[in-house]
């Protein structure tokens, strides 16, 4: 199953139907999760004696189901947006399998954001190689002056689509 995750709620949510969009006429089974819609609280050290929050093991149940991943995320000042950096110190600090959740998980990076994305993408690509995943080498920027294309989207789930198998 393809996990699609957005980590905002506007453009980057309509980005990441698109993908489903497409990853479901090419015969992909995949969800949508948007990180802004859970009840997971910003990690801290002081919020973790307090714990995940409610909807984390919706999180958890998701990812561990998980053979490949999606990521759409906003640019924020040049990094990741605090729900996904958030979402992953709770897999990291609250799951047995963390390691084995993203050692060589195919990993799919796309963005919508006003500065163009490109430190997004970067911010991304690092955090999810340390983690051990497998990052496609392409990846997915669009912003208000410049569509998404749906030939990248459909390249990307078919260079993911091999990485699945």
């Amino acid at each position: 199953m393809l996990l699609i995750i957005t980590a905002s709620h506007q453009k980057n949510l309509v980005l990441a139907e698109k993908v489903a969009a497409a990853a479901t006429a090419m015969g992909i089974d995949n969800r949508v999760l948007d990180l802004t819609s859970l009840d997971i609280p910003l990690y801290s050290s002081r919020q973790h004696e307090a714990g995940p929050g409610q909807d984390y093991e919706q999180l958890q149940s998701a990812m561990t189901a998980a053979n490949a991943l999606w990521v759409c995320a906003a640019e924020y000042n040049g990094g990741v947006p605090p729900t996904l950096g958030s979402a992953l110190a709770w897999l990291s600090t609250e799951c047995d399998d963390f390691r084995e959740m993203f050692t060589g998980l195919p990993v799919a990076l796309a963005t919508h954001s006003g500065g163009g994305g490109q430190k997004v993408l970067t911010t991304m690509r690092t955090q999810f190689a340390h983690l051990g995943s497998t990052v496609l080498g392409r990846e997915l920027a669009s912003s208000d002056w410049k569509e998404v294309n749906p030939d990248s989207i459909d390249a990307m789930l078919t260079a993911l689509q091999k990485l699945m198998n």
